[in-house]
C-alpha cells in the first residue's frame, strides 16, 4: 500500500518569503508616510530576508516548485514596486510624467529581469547573473534616498537637480536589470571551506566600517557592483556589439537552446532524407 503524499506548502522557506514581502509593503507605506529612512532600511531587511528563504530550503530539503514561484512574486514586490514607489514619493513626483515614467522603466525592468532569469535558470552561467540583479538594482535605489535623507541633499543641492539625478539613476537600474552585461554572482566562492584567522578580522573590520556610516556604505558598495557589470563585460569581449549590451540572449538562453535542437533536428532528418532519395 503506497503512501499519498500531504498536500500544503513547506512552512519555513515560505515563512521567511512573507517576511521578505511584508518588508518590501512596509517600505511602500513608511514612503507614503514620509518616513523614507525606514522605508530604505525596510528595503536591506527584504533583501537578508530573499537571501534566507533560498538557503534555508536548500538546506533542509524543502525546495518545491510553489517557493519558487512564491519568491518571485516577493521580489516584484519587495525589489519591482517598493524601491521606485519610494523613489517616486521621495524625489520622482515633482517631475510629474517624468518622474512616473522613470518609476515605471524601474518597475517595468525588474518585472523583466526575473522572468528572463526564471526561464534560463538552467542553462545559464552560474558564475553570472545576465544583467544587474534585482535586489541590487533595489539597493541602489534605496540607497541613495537612505543617503540623501541621512545627509539632507535635498536642502544642500538645487532641488531640480537632485530630482534629475535620482530619475537617472532610477531609470539606469531599470535598464541595466535587462541588460545583458555580466554581474559576479559569487556563487564560486566555497563557503564551507576553512579560511585564515586573518579572514575574521577582516569581516571585523568590515561590520565596523559599515556601522559607522551604513547608508553611505551601502550605497556605495552596491554602486560600485552596479558598475562591475559593464566593466567585466568590456574587458571580456575583443569587440563591443550590440548583443554585448542589451537584445536576444545569447545560447545560454532556454528558448535559444530549444529552438537550435528543433533546428539541428529539422536539419537532420532533411539530412536522412536526400540521402535515402
Amino acid at each position: 500500500m503506497t503512501e499519498t503524499k500531504k498536500k500544503g506548502i513547506y512552512l519555513l522557506p515560505n515563512l521567511l518569503t512573507t517576511a521578505g514581502i511584508f518588508s518590501g509593503f512596509y517600505a511602500v507605506v513608511a514612503s507614503m508616510n514620509g518616513q523614507f529612512t525606514s522605508a530604505a532600511v525596510a528595503i536591506f531587511i527584504a533583501m537578508i530576508f530573499d537571501g534566507l528563504d533560498g538557503r534555508v530550503a536548500r538546506m533542509t530539503n524543502t525546495q518545491s516548485a510553489f517557493g519558487a514561484e512564491y519568491d518571485s512574486m516577493a521580489d516584484m514586490v519587495s525589489f519591482g514596486m517598493a524601491p521606485a514607489l519610494i523613489a517616486y514619493n521621495w524625489a520622482l513626483s515633482g517631475l510629474n510624467k517624468l518622474g512616473w515614467l522613470a518609476a515605471f522603466i524601474y518597475v517595468a525592468g525588474a518585472a523583466l529581469r526575473l522572468a528572463r532569469f526564471n526561464t534560463t535558470v538552467e542553462t545559464a552561467d552560474k558564475r553570472f547573473f545576465q544583467g544587474l540583479p534585482s535586489p541590487s538594482a533595489a539597493a541602489l535605489v534605496a540607497g541613495m534616498v537612505w543617503v540623501g535623507e541621512e545627509y539632507q541633499v535635498k536642502e544642500i543641492f538645487n532641488l531640480a537637480f537632485v530630482e534629475i539625478l535620482v530619475c537617472l539613476i532610477t531609470a539606469a537600474a531599470g535598464i541595466l536589470m535587462v541588460s545583458n552585461f555580466k554581474y559576479n554572482s559569487f556563487k564560486e566562492v566555497n563557503w564551507h571551506g576553512k579560511v585564515p584567522f586573518v579572514a575574521i578580522l577582516l569581516v571585523c573590520v568590515v561590520f565596523i566600517i559599515v556601522a559607522t556610516e551604513p547608508s553611505l556604505v551601502l550605497f556605495l558598495v552596491f554602486a560600485l557592483y552596479t558598475v562591475a557589470g559593464p566593466i567585466n563585460t568590456f574587458r571580456t569581449v575583443e569587440k563591443v556589439k550590440l548583443e554585448h549590451v542589451l537584445g536576444d540572449a545569447e545560447e545560454g538562453d532556454a528558448d535559444f537552446k530549444e529552438a537550435s535542437v528543433q533546428e539541428k533536428a529539422t536539419s537532420g532528418n532533411e539530412e536522412n532524407n536526400n540521402k535515402q532519395s
